[in-house]
């Protein structure tokens, strides 16, 4: 696989990277079959991924130690890990809050090394932004980590412009992730100019619209209990149904095009520029290895138009939207 390189610093990572989160947490099977979420890190691996995403708050906890059993025995140098602060409140008993204070982002560093059983973090993005700490301050402990070598670079998940603006101006910012495919172009707007103008890389998480893009989700039944996408609006009660249009007009492209919904999707992304590091997840290697050919295919200019045009989807992205892009 092809490699891209994220920031003005030049992070390297694979064309495509691998989210690790349903692994271990939000979605139906999560934490159930740990073998085989790592066979499918090791198979990632085999195929040229280097770019694998988590966070402290997937479990908690357990999505970091999970990645560490899969990068023991000597692969842990040949990987870019990203992982994520500031959703878990260290300084009250680890209860879930934002918190950006540069105590908390000491302790959610030194708890991450621990787990990932690494002494360093490739990319260390805040998860969300902390509106009772001034950005600048943020930024200034995360400069202090990678001037002491314990994160090589930093970055901004889910920030508006003015604020990716103030980090980068404190120390270069190397990438913002922000929830991006064929059903959340918010970042069109705004978001992917500012880091374009700025050479900050970008990275789409749920490239796969959390797998409803797939064309395989068509009723809440498929879903557990449990499952973050049952209390998502765009998949309760009518919103579902008047979604899945949406996957009938990619499916009607990936007819054409010989290829998956997934893929289709992929590769629509990937042609938006290559500056862009999506992370589809998956736990299945049938799936990772479906969203890898994804990198090789070409859509011709009257398919990728007819993507463009396809309408929004019905409901927010998610219930609460006040902790994003901001």
């Amino acid at each position: 696989m092809t490699t891209i390189t994220l920031g003005k610093e030049n992070l390297e990572v694979s064309r495509l990277g691998l989210g690790c989160m349903g692994m271990s947490a939000f979605y139906t099977g999560a934490g159930q079959d740990d073998a085989a979420s790592i066979r499918t890190i090791h198979r990632a691996m085999d195929l040229g991924v280097t770019f694998f995403d988590t966070a402290e708050i997937y479990g908690p906890y357990k999505n970091e130690e999970l990645l560490a059993k899969a990068f023991a025995g000597g692969r842990r140098d040949r990987v870019v890990i990203a992982t994520k602060f500031g959703t878990i409140l260290h300084r009250q008993k680890d209860e879930r809050g934002l918190d950006g204070s540069p105590e908390n982002v000491r302790l959610s560093v030194e708890g991450s090394l621990r787990r990932l059983q690494t002494d360093h973090i490739d990319l260390y993005y805040q998860h969300r932004m902390d509106p009772g700490t001034p950005i600048e301050d943020t930024v200034g402990a995360l400069k202090e980590l990678i001037d002491e070598g314990k994160i090589r670079h930093y970055g901004l998940s889910e920030a508006a412009p003015a604020t990716i603006r103030r980090a980068d101006a404190v120390h270069p910012v190397t990438a913002v992730q922000t929830e991006y495919s064929l059903w959340t172009r918010d970042p069109e707007a705004q978001v992917l100019p500012t880091v374009r103008e700025l050479g900050i890389g970008f990275v789409p998480y749920s490239p796969l619209g959390r797998g409803f893009l797939t064309g395989t989700i068509r009723s809440l039944d498929q879903l557990s209990e449990d499952d973050f996408r049952r209390f998502n609006p765009r998949f309760e009660g009518d919103n579902l149904e008047a979604n899945i249009r949406i996957v009938e007009q990619v499916d009607a492209v990936a007819r054409e095009a010989g290829a998956k919904p997934g893929q289709v999707a992929l590769a629509w992304l990937l042609a938006k520029g290559d500056d862009i590091a999506p992370i589809p997840g998956t736990t299945k290697v049938e799936n990772l290895e479906q969203n890898v050919a994804a990198a090789e295919l070409e859509l011709s200019p009257e398919q990728l138009k007819r993507l463009d045009e396809v309408a929004a989807p019905v409901g927010d992205r998610y219930a609460d939207m006040s902790p994003l892009n901001r």
